[in-house]
């Protein structure tokens, strides 16, 4: 029975770490996919001619910037999943009760 437990356990960790980590990561994204959508146009996004040496200097900051949040993301993903395996994670899954009614 105990070790029983310990898989559901394990299982219930490593599910948690899963979904801190999609949810991590989609704010990222997310954000840098925001910071392209109104900004883009600083380094040339949507334009078909070359671009000039001011947006290509502004794509290099985004590019730095862009590894930094995810250099910064991917921390924050190792320091949640440090932080789970401190805790016993039981996932309760979803279970609904239906009354039963007598005809």
């Amino acid at each position: 029975m105990d070790r029983k437990k310990e898989i559901l356990n394990e299982r219930s960790t490593n599910r948690l770490k899963k979904e801190i980590k999609k949810r991590i990561q989609t704010t990222m994204i997310g954000s840098l996919s925001s910071v392209e959508k109104y900004f883009g146009f600083l380094w040339g996004e949507d334009s078909d001619s070359e671009p000039t040496p001011k947006q290509e200097q502004m794509r290099e900051i985004f590019e730095e910037m862009r590894t930094e949040i995810l250099d910064k993301g991917n921390t924050q993903i190792r320091n949640a999943d440090a932080e789970i395996e401190t805790y016993d994670v039981t996932w309760n899954k979803y279970h609904i009760n239906l009354p039963i009614r007598r005809f």
